[in-house]
């Protein structure tokens, strides 16, 4: 997977998405690919995850080989508009125009086509901003998954509004770019829990039906070890109050960790019934904050199993 030129990585809410974009940063610049990892939405959680101020509409290296940039549609659109032109004088004559702003927010999708077209900019072998280096790999910290399929169906639905002239022409090759599964993959990030398994299914089914895409993986986050087998579970659970304070604590801790990593399991194996790219998992870290150290750690997870 990290031989694509483009890695998007979307799931619900709350399941890590960041840090396992991070993490495959991580890994992708250990093999020796100069990588930038892309957030949307100007959102500035990737650069603060490595100890970094945040970094906003600039790429900014966190590690050797790996840089983070934070997509702000508005600088984009002025950028696309700027090559467009041609003329710096032209752009900020345009870009200050209230009919131009009053025209630019009211047309439907433009902040998503703008934004995929970053992230189109950053994936190719030549760039078209000024002195920028080429990338390796392109992982876009996507938004949670409704928003995030509806970030990548945005070109295509943008150019059949468009219907001609360079809008449309540019978004046709970011749509053919994002949807050719040699150069791009979609990765989905669960937890082993009931909804997110059940919208990462759905997830699977949307792509297919609304784009005729499949995920290329998919990556389990916060798996607990099992550390007790059924049988020894059932020897704790029949001792029913024995021993001291303490060692009763102990046990109640033990069995409710122990069901829940059952639980897990038993969705596990539901998502890895239910959908056709293969899924990894990725350990639960015990930790309030997930640091550099952390990140480090899964990374080699990660390396170890793609």
């Amino acid at each position: 997977m990290l031989d694509r030129r483009l890695v998007y990585v979307t799931g619900k809410g709350g399941v890590g998405k960041t840090t396992v974009a991070a993490a495959l940063g991580l890994a992708a610049a250990r093999t020796g690919k100069r990588t930038v990892i892309c957030e949307v939405a100007e959102q500035e959680r990737i650069t603060q995850s490595f100890g970094l101020a945040p970094a906003g509409f600039t790429e900014t290296k966190v590690a050797k080989r790996l840089h983070a940039l934070s997509i702000d549609p508005e600088a984009a659109k002025q950028e696309w508009v700027r090559y467009q032109l041609r003329s710096s004088a032209l752009v900020a004559l345009l870009t200050q125009s209230r009919i131009f702003q009053y025209l630019t927010a009211a047309a439907p999708g433009l902040a998503e086509v703008v934004t995929m077209g970053k992230i189109w900019e950053l994936a190719q072998l030549e760039r078209r901003t000024a002195g920028a280096t080429p990338y390796d790999l392109v992982i876009v910290d996507a938004p949670a998954t409704g928003h995030g399929l509806a970030l990548l169906r945005a070109p295509r639905t943008f150019a059949d509004i468009a219907r001609m002239g360079p809008i449309r022409h540019h978004a046709e090759r970011i749509h053919a770019f994002t949807a050719d599964p040699r150069v791009s993959a979609i990765v989905a990030v669960a937890l082993a829990e009931e909804m997110p398994v059940n919208e990462t299914i759905d997830l699977q089914d949307r792509l297919a039906a609304d784009m005729g895409l499949g995920l290329s993986a998919v990556l389990v986050n916060g798996l607990l070890p099992d550390r007790f087998s059924d049988d020894e579970a059932a020897t704790m659970a029949a001792m029913d109050g024995a021993g001291s304070p303490a060692a009763q604590a102990a046990l109640t801790a033990a069995l409710a960790a122990h069901e829940r990593a059952r639980m897990q399991r038993c969705q596990l194996e539901r998502l890895k019934r239910s959908v056709e790219a293969p899924a990894s998992t990725l350990p639960f870290l015990l930790a309030p904050e997930v640091g550099l150290e952390d990140l480090e750690r899964l990374s080699r997870e990660l390396e170890g199993k793609l």
